[in-house]
């Protein structure tokens, strides 16, 4: 088998974003596209040789495609081993599980996470660390200078691979394992949490529905849930991973994981629902008639960590993202622990779960974990849930406001525009920044502003600074609104608009969030002009 030096030129568009690089699936298949992108993250890892890596993803269209020729080029490039997800499947976490497991120097990810999967629609890939979390800008940076300047690529003359069976082969000098991807994550969650007790709950009259949305946590809860614990056949629906999802959009949200909400809030609901995204990375939680936001998730489970064996001593510390309301913040500080507030993006609480500063940390984009991996979970999250839930003996709802009770209501919605114009998207940015000097002092929809500004994080561990993070108004009275163009669409741009408030009062805590952040909700639209500037009405998704 020949080394074959590929003569190329640089695409202009392969700079990777929080999550590495998301195109149609169109795009990737331009001759050279996907190899320089490639060859550009090899190029970035000069200590490769010999080296391990995990490679794998959720099983959209064009993965197959993908492994085959990543595993060629790896060859190429002096890899030692790649140990391959059998079909090519593995989920984010799972990849950050086999890394740390295994010591691997690094992974890569084949997927556009939360996107729609087919011929038509997205696909991504992504580099993972030694640590199992996403490469830091540092790397990134390097990704992107290496495929300004990439003039060739290095790639194995030979054939396609067997990757649908167990067990080991060379492919040039380098060994592929091909391994159950599920095995390692299951035994991961059976260490964590108490299966036993799990196991009570799920063989009794609790019933529960987990929809893996034919993306790839499919084959991970129908192991965990009807096999180790348990539960009924059926409590997985739409558990085979599909290369289109099943012509669904794989984002666990009240808008696209619509039939799980539908089933959740009729009048013979089960007491339990939960979904997971294209790659398995993030979480819905519903109880029975009742939606739990991500930012209460995350703080209901900071509450409650000690139910579950693995954090049975307590949190060392909490994060959350800048746009993730500060629910987790005032549970931090009633258990005496250091909170962080982060820019978007989990490669920035790497640093701090390293660090071990950090126990829990959570996004508001349905995205939940702890120091167990360097990704967020979403059936860590669902496992954890469930564990508060045999430990306490209660509903989803009574949990939480029980927890609104001691700490306070944030209400919390986030209006998302999808697939704006890009022009229009930094046309509303660029006019809010504008106003960001004079905004302090100002009192709007009946609050006073005493912070306006465009967040910057400095990293407390490594003393970097990341800018340009959100813009953020916050009013005396601790509401927040805060402005992002999302970078995790292929499309247009995605503007995301965040209000909050909290409400101590025990006899105010149970409106509908739309109608107590409604003052916020409209000051947001008024500042961005978006009804004038897109004729759009209404958000395409409001959680």
């Amino acid at each position: 088998m020949a080394v074959l030096q590929i003569a190329t030129r640089p695409f202009a568009d392969q700079r990777p974003g929080t999550s590495g690089l998301r195109k149609k699936v169109k795009v990737f298949q331009q001759p050279h596209y996907l190899e320089n992108f490639v060859q550009s993250v090899f190029s970035a890892i000069p200590d490769r040789a010999g080296q391990t890596l995990v490679l794998g993803g959720d099983g959209r269209f064009y993965n197959r495609e993908a492994i085959q020729t990543i595993l060629r080029m790896a060859a190429a490039n002096g890899w030692g081993k790649v140990i391959v997800g059998r079909g090519g499947l593995f989920s984010t976490p799972a990849v950050s599980t086999v890394i740390r497991a295994r010591h691997a120097h690094g992974g890569i990810i084949l997927s556009a996470s939360h996107n729609a999967g087919g011929p038509d629609h997205d696909f991504g890939i992504k580099y993972n660390t030694a640590n199992g979390g996403p490469a830091s800008e540092k790397i990134t940076d390097a990704i992107w200078a290496a495929s300004k300047a990439i003039q060739s690529y290095q790639t194995l003359d030979s054939a396609d691979v067997d990757i649908d069976q167990d067990g080991e082969f060379l492919l040039g000098d380098m060994c592929v394992e091909i391994c159950d991807p599920v095995v390692e994550y299951v035994e991961l969650m059976a260490r964590i949490f108490d299966f036993a007790a799990l196991r009570r709950l799920l063989q009794g009259p609790f019933r529960m529905r987990f929809d893996a949305l034919h993306a790839i946590t499919g084959p991970y809860a129908h192991e965990i849930f009807e096999e180790r614990l348990g539960a009924p056949a059926g409590t997985v629906v739409n558990g085979v991973p599909l290369t289109n999802f099943g012509g669904g959009h794989p984002d666990p949200n009240l808008v696209y994981a619509k039939p799980l909400a539908d089933h959740l809030f009729a009048e013979d609901a089960p007491d339990f629902g939960a979904a997971s995204d294209g790659d398995g990375d993030r979480n819905m939680i519903l109880g029975r008639q009742f939606f739990v936001t991500p930012s209460d998730s995350l703080a209901v489970l900071a509450a409650h960590a000690t139910a579950i064996p693995a954090y049975r001593q307590g949190l060392k510390g909490v994060a959350r993202s800048m746009p993730t309301s500060q629910a987790a913040d005032v549970v931090a500080e009633a258990l005496g622990i250091a909170h962080y507030e982060t820019p978007t993006g989990w490669k920035f609480f790497g640093n701090l779960l390293d660090a071990g500063k950090i126990t829990f940390c959570g996004e508001e984009s349905f995205g939940t974990g702890s120091d167990h991996i360097r990704e967020k979970d979403g059936l860590w999250a669902v496992l954890a849930w469930l564990s508060v839930i045999a430990h306490t003996g209660q509903s989803v709802a009574d949990i939480v406001t029980q927890h609104w009770r001691r700490f306070g209501r944030h209400y919390y919605t986030r209006h998302d525009y999808e697939e704006l114009p890009a022009e229009i998207g930094e046309q509303i940015i660029q006019t809010i920044i504008a106003q960001l000097p004079v905004l302090p002092g100002q009192s709007l929809a009946g609050r006073s502003i005493i912070t306006a500004d465009d967040f910057t994080y400095t990293d407390p561990i490594d003393g970097s600074t990341s800018t340009h993070q959100g813009l953020r108004l916050l009013f005396a009275d601790g509401a927040r609104l805060i402005f992002r163009l999302s970078g995790t669409g292929t499309e247009g741009a995605t503007l995301r608009i965040y209000h909050e408030y909290l409400e101590k009062d025990t006899q105010r805590q149970q409106q509908d969030p739309q109608r107590a952040l409604r003052d916020l909700i409209r000051l947001g639209r008024d500042l961005t002009r978006i009804e004038s500037l897109t004729n759009r009405k209404t958000p395409t998704v409001i959680t």
